[in-house]
């Protein structure tokens, strides 16, 4: 869809690309071709689109044997959407943050740069075959990142505890109208058992987010600072003189865990 033809469509409709919702239309149908594509389709499954825009994603998907709903928060896209994907896709009026999503096997979105990180967290937290995402070059480079590197975070980690991520191919900016200030990246990710065990998803994930608000200090001192540790030595836990930013995920783990055995045994002594 070329530029002009964009223009042409969001004129009736008094829409004007804003860049707080990450308005940046697609122009490469074949770059659509191949985000479908990479999804790898199958009879019967429930695919969710989320941010489907003027639908250059979807009208690949209706061609597909699939059930397929798609959420757009835009007031003046919805009824555009309904109007030419009639009886075809379920179009669910709603932000996608914030509504409760539909099951779905297969996921696909290119995503606003805005909610690139609450958007995939919320995925992760879903049962699903495969996701095809196109977000922020630099963004898709921190999904997939590796333990003592600059992009390596609490999304990296949040990731790669759910999914195998595969950084596919790269779209220049020029690719879409209006023209963001970045390259984008299409993201394939397919949902699997996490690769290690841990005794408390919950203290897990809080340990992480606390770990990476403080990624250049030392373990030890980060804890010394939590309440995690109230009245605890932590001399005794695992990795404490690394610096967060070189704890690989399983390292992570092993120190979530020490940390729930510490925790338990501290409560223990209390209540004896």
């Amino acid at each position: 869809m070329r530029p002009a033809e964009i223009k042409a469509i969001l004129a009736p409709l008094s829409l004007t690309p804003t860049k707080g919702r990450g308005q940046n239309f697609l122009t490469d149908d074949l770059v659509a071709e191949k985000e479908v594509d990479y999804l790898g389709i199958e009879d019967g499954d429930a695919v969710l689109e989320v941010g489907p825009g003027l639908g250059v994603l979807t009208d690949k998907l209706v061609k597909a044997p699939v059930s397929l709903k798609a959420i757009e928060l835009d007031d003046a896209l919805v009824p555009y959407l309904r109007k030419r994907f009639p009886d075809k896709v379920d179009i669910v009026h709603g932000d996608a943050l914030s509504i409760e999503w539909p099951r779905f096997d297969r996921f696909i979105s290119n995503v606003p740069y805005s909610i690139s990180s609450p958007l995939i967290f919320k995925l992760l937290d879903h049962d699903f075959k495969q996701a095809v995402v196109m977000v922020q070059k630099e963004f898709a480079d921190r999904m997939g990142a590796k333990a003592d590197t600059d992009d390596y975070g609490r999304l990296s980690v949040g990731v790669y505890y759910r999914a195998e991520c595969e950084p596919l191919d790269i779209v220049k900016r020029n690719c879409f109208w209006p023209e963001p200030e970045v390259d984008s990246r299409i993201v394939r990710l397919t949902r699997r058992p996490a690769p290690f065990s841990i005794r408390d998803e919950r203290l897990f994930f809080k340990l992480v987010e606390m770990l990476f608000a403080q990624r250049r200090k030392k373990i030890s001192t980060v804890l010394k600072r939590s309440h995690l540790m109230d009245g605890m030595e932590v001399s005794a836990l695992p990795h404490i003189d690394k610096r967060v930013e070189a704890l690989s995920p399983e390292e992570i783990g092993e120190l979530a865990d020490a940390i729930y055995d510490a925790r338990a045994e501290h409560k223990g002594r209390r209540t004896a």
